[in-house]
């Protein structure tokens, strides 16, 4: 996937992945996780996620990475937001009330970067990448966020031979074999959404599994 592919979907408004309500996965599993206000969230590929705000409403620091400046400036601009801009090395930096967000690429973010974050919540990241990009990212992931952190994942599994991605098939042994030897996964629920998504249905899709993991390094 090229930076190139995100760009243009984010100018085309062709954002279906992006959703208008918190997602329920994270308000219910989130609390399990005990993590204490005032501790830093990493969200990758984040987007203009509602989701950023609802975990900053929890007292918690969100640092946000997004590849799109539109994107960053749209989550701004509709919380009613005026940020704070800064660079930070190869990243545009964006910041209020409790959000960061930091438009650049994903991969050049650095250890000393996410050295304070304890928290890492997943929802259009693993699912955005093809295979080896996925190999890389979490990979990466290992590589920078300190030990103990704990976190929130959401995947979606289909037969792809049906309709490409992305949002890309992730099935429950691949999520498995990624994470396996740095974090515990535990799948927290699973369900089928087929019926949410008109498009799935039109390609011939039999079912659109949504899973939703617990994370723990």
């Amino acid at each position: 996937m090229q930076a190139d592919f995100w760009h243009k979907r984010w100018e085309r408004n062709q954002i279906g992945f992006h959703q208008d309500q918190v997602n329920p996965y994270l308000a219910r599993y989130w609390p399990t996780l005990a993590i204490d206000a005032g501790s830093r969230v990493l969200v990758p590929l984040c987007g203009k996620s509602l989701d950023l705000a609802w975990l900053a409403g929890q007292g918690l620091r969100v640092l946000g990475v997004e590849l799109s400046q539109r994107a960053v400036e749209d989550f701004f601009v509709e919380q009613q937001l005026q940020p704070e801009r800064y660079q930070h090395g190869a990243f545009s930096c964006y910041r209020s009330e409790g959000v960061e967000i930091w438009c650049g690429d994903f991969f050049e973010l650095t250890a000393e970067d996410v050295a304070d974050c304890v928290g890492l919540y997943d929802r259009a990241a693993l699912i955005a990448l093809p295979p080896e990009m996925r190999q890389r990212y979490v990979a990466h992931l290992g590589a920078i966020l300190p030990k103990g952190c704990r976190g929130v994942l959401v995947t979606m599994e289909y037969d792809q031979s049906k309709l490409d991605g992305p949002p890309f098939s992730v099935a429950d042994d691949e999520v498995r074999a990624l994470f396996a030897g740095r974090w515990l996964v535990s799948e927290e629920a699973v369900q089928d959404i087929l019926g949410e998504s008109w498009k799935f249905v039109q390609a011939g899709v039999g079912s659109l599994l949504e899973r939703a993991y617990t994370l723990r390094s």
